[in-house]
């Protein structure tokens, strides 16, 4: 293997640092406490062009893969954004995956160039009440309206960026039951038809999610992804490159509160001395600087697989499974660093924290990811 640094990824990355440096942490701190969408962040980030990076270039995009993507979002975590920085952006980097794969043209011409310029936010409307981690009991269904196209009803819930939203990429039942009647739409958010409520949640709270209720919502034939009765099998598709873009999140939320955390241990003295000087604070941090570099390096490899054509599916859980635990014991350890000041808001940590914690339940809960080890990797028998 190559370990030579790629001039353009370092490139990438200390343009993404550059652009996050005029968004300090006390600007995500408010934009959190006061639940206020990061809009200067995201135009920034839109102008730049960034947020089409894995969109194809003939439809405005980048045209880079999800190393590159991944690049991207672990620098904006880093930076002190968080989850609050990354889910502003994430679904328009990436969300859009199943349209590009698997669209018709019409589709694609129609709203990638305005995803790539950052005219269109889209939101990703799979998760249901009685519908978590069973996909396959999804309800909302999408009835033929007898012109070709689509009335659906149903409610779901956990659908981040709907306030933002004009789209929502929607799966739902045209057929039987299980996974082969689901299919996919990218419907419109229209208010007259679609009921938008936030969720109140522990943290990322400037990005919110939502349980949203659709009464009645035409879509247009047009608007089907690929063929009916495939929705799942083009979603699937997609959950080994969301869990490398996901990967790279953690570790960059990990490397901000380890910055934090190893500045403080420096600077706070106790007994005469730097707190950091005792290993009891030290060796923490140590091993919170290895296991993130260890996922990360896991990361990038299972995001050469996926951009090469290869088979990721190990890789990309193994990564999201490392690096959603690396990033949470960076965050904890640098809560317990700073002692009482790690539990105020002042040195931005606990929000780290909250943030960290997060990634061991989305997309998927640690759980699930050593099931799919356990079963795909290991041959051992199905638990569920």
């Amino acid at each position: 293997m190559d370990f030579e640094e790629d001039e353009t990824h370092v490139a990438i990355a200390e343009a993404i640092r550059s652009l996050c440096a005029k968004f300090d942490d006390d600007y995500w701190a408010s934009c959190e406490a006061e639940h206020r969408f990061p809009w200067d962040f995201y135009q920034l980030i839109a102008q730049g062009g960034w947020l089409g990076i894995a969109i194809p270039e003939q439809y405005g995009g980048g045209g880079r893969g999800i190393s590159e993507a991944a690049i991207v979002l672990k620098e904006v975590a880093a930076s002190g954004a968080g989850m609050n920085g990354c889910s502003a952006v994430h679904l328009t980097i990436f969300g859009l995956n199943p349209v590009v794969r698997f669209g018709n043209e019409r589709l694609k011409s129609e709203f990638l160039p305005r995803a790539a310029a950052g005219d269109l936010h889209v939101a990703f409307g799979v998760t249901e009440p009685d519908a978590g981690t069973d996909t396959s009991r999804i309800a909302t269904r999408a009835e033929p309206d007898g012109r070709g196209g689509y009335i659906v009803r149903g409610r779901k819930i956990w659908t981040t960026k709907a306030l933002e939203s004009q789209v929502v990429l929607l799966l739902v039942r045209t057929g039987g039951e299980g996974f082969k009647g689901l299919s996919l739409l990218l419907a419109d958010l229209d208010p007259r038809y679609v009921d938008i409520r936030p969720i109140p949640k522990m943290g990322r709270n400037a990005v919110a999610s939502c349980e949203v209720a659709y009464d009645d919502l035409p879509v247009e034939g047009w608007r089907l992804v690929g063929k009916e009765g495939e929705g799942w099998k083009y979603l699937l598709h997609g959950l080994n490159p969301e869990r490398i873009l996901l990967s790279a999140e953690s570790i960059g939320i990990g490397e901000a509160a380890l910055r934090r955390a190893v500045s403080y241990a420096k600077e706070r003295e106790v007994f005469g001395r730097p707190i950091g000087a005792n290993q009891a604070i030290a060796h923490p941090l140590a091993q919170a600087h290895v296991q993130l570099r260890a996922a990360w390096q896991l990361s990038r490899y299972a995001a050469w697989l996926y951009d090469h054509g290869r088979d990721c599916g190990e890789a990309a859980n193994s990564a999201k499974f490392a690096a959603a635990e690396a990033g949470f014991f960076a965050a904890d350890r640098a809560v317990q660093a700073l002692g009482g000041m790690g539990y105020a808001t002042e040195y931005h940590v606990e929000r780290y924290f909250r943030e960290a914690r997060l990634q061991r339940i989305v997309p998927v809960s640690q759980e699930m990811t050593l099931n799919y080890v356990a079963q795909q990797v290991l041959g051992l028998p199905r638990s569920y």
